[in-house]
């Protein structure tokens, strides 16, 4: 693991426990590793997920739909532990048989429909609910745009440079300059596109906004992999202004806690079933 001057053997072999901080779940191999029934809750929508950037994708999109009176949004969000192997469950393989979160499950049709991968959740409940896409062409091509920008870009800074920067088991000069660089290239589209539009893919904020902002603006934030300084992020002014704006919507406020078990107790909601939950069951209130 320490030596920098490692050669590939012919063929890759898997060593069990090898791999930094997430080697107790990562595997070569897809599919279930233990039984397990999924809960089902009292709404339509249930969502199975933690409060990653990418699980508050998602619970951000069905705040901002409630809080427009889309009570057709109403949700469960139930809690996967990843760290635990949550994922593995033969009843989460059912819903996303590639094993990550966030999974939601439709019960309004019948039979319920299953949705993975989180940009396809989102544009899934934007067309199901006829909010936060435009209709327009143009618009509507432009929002896409980014929301799949997104999906192809926050590997790099996600797997890329917070692993190398944040996770792995050593630091390695090479890797973390490659994925700095990259991180800080994508910042610069970003905050270009910014300085002639309001919000990521226009004047009207979208999916696009929903989908990015957990990642980028968590980031200018200072609340993802403690890197903001590091990659000078204050520097990108119109980046910051509209994470900043972004940040202060009360649907994003509440989405980003929902499932989340890091942080401040109050900004955690381990579970969300009702609306009253952010009043009640954060978990400030529930250690007292």
């Amino acid at each position: 693991m320490s030596d920098n001057n490692y050669q590939p053997p012919k063929v890759w072999t898997w060593i069990k426990g090898e791999g930094g901080t997430f080697s107790n779940i990562n595997r070569p191999i897809a599919g279930p590793t233990h039984e397990r029934t999924l809960p089902i809750g009292k709404h339509p929508l249930q969502l199975y997920s933690l409060g990653t950037p990418n699980g508050q994708k998602v619970t951000i999109l069905l705040e901002e739909l409630l809080a427009l009176g889309v009570s057709e949004a109403e949700y469960d969000a139930h809690l996967i532990r990843i760290g635990e192997g949550d994922q593995f469950s033969s009843g989460f393989v059912d819903v996303n048989p590639n094993s990550k979160i966030p999974a939601l499950m439709d019960h309004s049709a019948t039979p319920p429909i299953r949705v993975f991968e989180s940009g396809a959740i989102l544009l899934y409940l934007a067309e199901k609910f006829g909010h936060f896409l435009p209709k327009e062409i143009a618009a509507r091509t432009e929002t896409l745009n980014w929301l799949f920008w997104l999906q192809g870009s926050a590997p790099y800074l996600g797997g890329g440079f917070g692993h190398f920067y944040n996770y792995a088991p050593m630091k390695i000069e090479y890797a973390i300059n490659r994925f700095a660089m990259e991180a800080k290239r994508q910042l610069d589209v970003l905050d270009r596109q910014l300085a002639t539009h309001r919000f990521i893919a226009g004047d009207e904020y979208t999916i696009a906004d929903i989908a990015i902002w957990p990642w980028y603006g968590a980031l200018a934030k200072g609340g993802l992999y403690d890197a903001a300084e590091f990659l000078d992020v204050a520097s990108y002014k119109n980046f910051v202004r509209w994470a900043d704006e972004v940040a202060s919507r009360p649907a994003v406020k509440r989405g980003r806690i929902v499932n989340r078990t890091f942080g401040e107790p109050s900004q955690q909601l381990h579970e969300r079933h009702d609306a009253s939950d952010f009043e009640l069951r954060t978990q400030d209130k529930l250690e007292k």
